[in-house]
């Protein structure tokens, strides 16, 4: 055969090679000659090229992937050089891991030396809450034999493999995952396993060596992470340990000097009549750091009950709090923030500060309590009063420094228990009442008793919710009158002025709210409608199921409709079959995987807690309520 007939045999290969044909394109220019009945040396002739160029092909997309492969180990090495966050370096491993094995799932689990098992801690493609929250004795299933013998371990089909021991717990797991073929490779630190990264498939599937060294070497990027940040984590431990005892030896020298300035200043904000916030802020010079006055409700109620009880200071983290409190009324707390060491002296200072604050704000009582009588007033005028001209309302509210166009919420306080005794009782109910007046002053809004109980009228900050509100004034109550108090609150209301219907109706929300609180059983707490999941649909007067719906599944409904896709529908199926993909499978009569993408996509709409217990319960609520209120299809 000539050069020349060997050479255009070659030809039609090299133009396959260079567009990166199929493999099966390659038979093509055989075929094409035999149809057209070449000779015989021209069809051996193309077998041979045809051979060459395939053995190219096959070395070339094996250099492609080992090029992938370095490239992915590279970034996974770069994360690892700049480690800030480990949860973020072991999510982008197995993420890689799964991406360049082209698996279905892939999960890292590590070893839990305080309760002797192992759980999962990273997991990719996983669709099934089970598979998700397992967590494996020790020498149990394919991860126990890869920890027992450090070394890799490979199923094709995981319920047909003797090797390991099967657990109940695992396989049913595995099995509403819907895995089959799974490869495990050890995470090693020194000669210990501390965990295994495995990959895994819903079908049969036989690994190669090349992978499973891949999957070795992700693993053992994964345990110099985990190493790395044990490091980072001591050494941020020491670190902070060496500034603590410098902050102590610089502070020691001016403990005296500090003590006799702080009596002088104390001494003269007394003499001119200061407040609470003037001593604060001259404690936080002689004291060189920051010190506040905080009400009972938002201080550290373990510390404030010790600080109260011995009349001393009480660190708390790196905090120091000393109760202010005169006889058996608890007012606060002076809290000196970020000193995690105080020296003896200090501690003297700031007890003096404390009972200086309590001295202040006794002299203001008699003040505070005509003040106290203005304002329920105020409030009954704004319940009952509904003919009231808003700018007088406005202009009384002002002298009293409250906001009437600010979000407020009513809330309706009661003794968790009635007294036996009728004076019992009914101290009990003024000193409810004097408590709520004192908290609804310091925080510029109102309170008035009212059936039995306090009704108060309190400002919503920024970035606070009514049920928060709800349960910080059910703690300052109940520790100010020394006994459990119920606490109800309203939805937010403004323009209270020019609105007072609003006050009145959210006044009856804050009741019912109240109400069921203590037809559940749970006196003494605080709570909003909110609290209670889609039993708050019974509280809201206006029975607002489309509202309900839109909170809960709203996302997943707009997205069938912009896509024609079903995922409402295959999250019914899911509920129905018992969460569990595998079976859900069955009843739309699709393929596992399709199930898996379509959860998958659930849970990036939904957030990754949509399938907790909670969650759950109000998702199918939803549905329900969605199937309900679609128009009926004929």
């Amino acid at each position: 055969m000539s050069r020349d007939h060997a050479k255009s045999a070659e030809t039609p290969f090299l133009e396959l090679l260079a567009r990166g044909a199929s493999a099966d394109a390659y038979e093509q220019p055989v075929l094409l000659a035999r149809a057209e009945g070449g000779p015989a040396d021209r069809i051996d002739a193309l077998e041979r090229a045809k051979r060459l160029a395939l053995g190219v092909r096959s070395e070339l997309e094996g250099r492609r992937r080992r090029e992938a492969e370095l490239s992915a180990l590279f970034e996974t090495a770069h994360d690892l050089a700049g480690l800030r966050d480990l949860d973020a370096v072991l999510r982008a491993i197995v993420q890689r891991a799964r991406s360049l094995l082209g698996t279905d799932v892939a999960y890292l689990s590590l070893n839990d030396p305080e309760r002797g098992d192992t759980y999962m801690r990273v997991t990719e493609g996983s669709v099934a809450a089970r598979f998700q929250q397992l967590r494996l004795g020790m020498g149990e299933g394919l991860g126990g034999l890869v920890a027992q013998t450090a070394r890799p371990y490979v199923t094709d089909d995981y319920f047909k493999d003797a090797r390991f021991q099967h657990t109940g717990t695992i396989d049913a797991g595995v099995r509403d995952e819907g895995l089959v073929a799974i490869l495990g490779v050890p995470l090693m630190l020194g000669h210990h396993v501390i965990g295994v990264l495995f990959a895994a498939d819903r079908r049969a599937r036989v690994f190669e060596r090349e992978q499973i060294a891949l999957l070795g070497s992700f693993a053992a990027l994964a345990s110099a992470a985990i190493d790395t940040a044990n490091l980072l984590a001591e050494t941020r431990s020491a670190l902070a340990g060496l500034e603590r005892a410098n902050e102590i030896i610089r502070d020691r020298s001016g403990v005296i000097e500090r003590a006799s300035d702080v009596h002088d200043r104390l001494a003269e904000l007394v003499l001119r009549g200061g407040g609470v916030h003037d001593v604060a802020a001259a404690v936080s010079q002689v004291l060189d750091g920051t010190v506040e006055f905080t009400e009972a409700a938002a201080a550290p109620e373990y510390a404030l009950e010790a600080s109260r009880a011995d009349g001393h200071v009480v660190r708390h983290k790196d905090d120091w709090i000393a109760a202010v409190a005169a006889g058996d009324e608890l007012f606060g707390a002076l809290v000196l923030r970020g000193h995690p060491g105080l020296d003896p002296v200090d501690q003297l200072t700031l007890e003096r500060a404390a009972m200086v604050t309590s001295l202040l704000l006794l002299a203001r009582r008699s003040a505070a309590e005509a003040e106290q009588r203005v304002r329920g007033e105020l409030l009954d005028d704004l319940l009952d009063a509904r003919d009231r001209d808003p700018r007088l309302l406005d202009d009384r509210a002002r002298r009293l420094h409250a906001d009437l166009s600010a979000a407020h919420v009513v809330l309706v306080a009661r003794l968790a228990a009635a007294e036996a005794d009728a004076d019992q009782e009914a101290d009990a109910r003024r000193r409810l009442w004097a408590a709520a007046s004192h908290l609804a002053a310091t925080r510029h809004g109102l309170a008035a008793a009212r059936d039995g109980g306090t009704v108060l009228l309190l400002p919503l900050e920024d970035g606070d919710e009514a049920t928060d509100l709800a349960r910080r004034t059910a703690r300052h109550l109940g520790r100010a009158v020394h006994e459990a108090v119920t606490v109800g609150a309203s939805a937010p209301v403004r323009d209270l002025a020019s609105r007072p219907d609003a006050v009145a109706a959210a006044h009856t929300e804050a009741g019912r709210c109240l109400d069921t609180l203590r037809l559940l059983g749970r006196r003494g707490e605080g709570a909003a409608a909110e609290d209670f999941g889609f039993l708050g649909l019974l509280l809201a007067g206006d029975q607002n199921v489309p509202g309900f719906v839109e909170r809960t599944i709203g996302q997943v409904v707009a997205y069938d409709e912009r896509r024609g896709t079903e995922l409402v529908r295959t999250l019914d199926a899911y509920f129905a079959c018992g969460m569990s993909p595998a079976r859900t499978k069955e009843t739309l009569h699709v393929h596992v995987n399709t199930v898996a993408q379509r959860l998958e996509r659930v849970g990036r709409l939904l957030g990754d807690d949509w399938q907790s217990p909670e969650r759950a319960l109000e998702i199918q609520l939803a549905l329900r309520l969605h199937r309900l209120s679609a128009p009926a299809r004929h």
